[in-house]
């Protein structure tokens, strides 16, 4: 008797097993997907080619914000709700610096005598993101560490809406205008359409950021003890690792590159609000659950992905939704990439107990 129940439970496990990306029903999707693009850009090449710049440059931006989510995700398993609030408040504190540093300057006119002004924008917002991102684990998410999964998650939705009310008591709940300093020339042009200076700066300031985050998760002492306390905290500190501190380390690291995020948006777009951090980290996180949750390369990849999807959904003029829908589609890929593959593209499946 026992032996035929044992050989029922993986018969019956096969039978529940989760559909995959290679299941007929998601390769007649990705098929559907591709068979559009490609129509697209056979109709109207000069929209594809705008829509792939728009989409690319915003999948950068995105890219930033969703490290932050895996980099905490990888350490704590804890989703910080607050990360898009922290980008939020990082974007308004780069506003008031560039501000106050290119006042009386014209939009476009001699920008390149305005790097320090950048650079010095980008220090202060990338110190006060981290200092607060860090200063949020210690006072809301250190006591919560061994609490059930729900508190430290309520938790960080309450930090979400405090961050928030922050922003709106600082800046009021109108519009920031963010002074426009960044060049709009052509660099190059592709099928027609032209790839502008401001496009090129989101991708001249995250690149070499990424590459920096790398090198540093992969090559230093610091990367190596985060990478220890994400696979085994108790074994981590057991080897002389300080889990504290690797931790408010990684909560740092994170507000950093939301504070690069806030200031790379707030010169591209050139305003910003209270409630940008709301939707911006939403599909940031999106896309790190679309790459895998904790894997960075992973929160890259989906980024791009949803940063392409959102540009050809706003943009593409042959049957496309229009942008009242773009969020209901991103929103729907994270609902079927859930379903066919829980841990994302570059995630990996972890055993299931029983």
């Amino acid at each position: 008797m026992a032996s035929g129940v044992s050989t029922a439970v993986p018969v019956l496990r096969r039978a529940l097993r989760r559909p995959s990306l290679t299941t007929p029903l998601a390769v007649a999707l990705v098929g559907l997907v591709l068979f559009w693009l490609v129509e697209n850009l056979a109709r109207t090449p000069a929209d594809f080619y705008q829509n792939l710049i728009f989409g690319a440059t915003n999948g950068f931006l995105y890219g930033l914000i969703a490290i932050g989510y895996s980099l905490v995700y990888g350490i704590l398993e804890l989703i910080n709700f607050a990360h898009g609030d922290v980008f939020m408040l990082g974007s308004m504190m780069a506003t008031t610096i560039v501000g106050a540093t290119v006042l009386g300057l014209t939009a476009g006119r001699a920008w390149y005598v305005l790097w320090p002004g950048i650079m010095l924008a980008l220090l202060i917002a990338m110190v006060f993101c981290g200092t607060l991102n860090a200063s949020i684990e210690r006072v809301a998410y250190r006591r919560l560490r061994n609490a059930p999964r729900l508190a430290p998650l309520i938790t960080a939705i309450g930090m979400s809406f405090i961050l928030q009310n922050a922003g709106l008591i600082w800046k009021g709940a109108r519009p920031i205008s963010t002074v426009d300093i960044l060049p709009h020339g052509a660099l190059f042009t592709i099928g027609g359409v032209a790839y502008t200076w401001n496009e090129f700066f989101v991708l001249a300031v995250t690149l070499p950021v990424l590459a920096l985050l790398v090198w540093l998760v992969q090559r230093t002492r610091q990367g190596k003890a985060m990478r220890a306390t994400a696979q085994d905290r108790e074994a981590a500190a057991m080897m002389g690792i300080d889990v504290d501190r690797t931790i408010s380390f990684t909560f740092a690291l994170a507000g950093a590159l939301a504070g690069v995020a806030g200031l790379v948006y707030a010169l591209y777009n050139t305003n910003t609000s209270y409630l940008t951090g709301f939707r911006t980290g939403l599909i940031a996180f999106t896309a790190a659950v679309l790459g895998g949750i904790g894997n960075l390369p992973g929160a890259v990849l989906g980024a791009m992905l949803i940063g392409l999807l959102e540009g050809f959904s706003d943009g593409l003029p042959w049957h496309a939704l229009g942008s009242q829908w773009t969020e209901a589609v991103i929103f729907a890929v994270l609902i079927l990439i859930l379903v066919f593959r829980p841990e994302g593209l570059l995630g990996e499946r972890t055993p299931e107990g029983g």
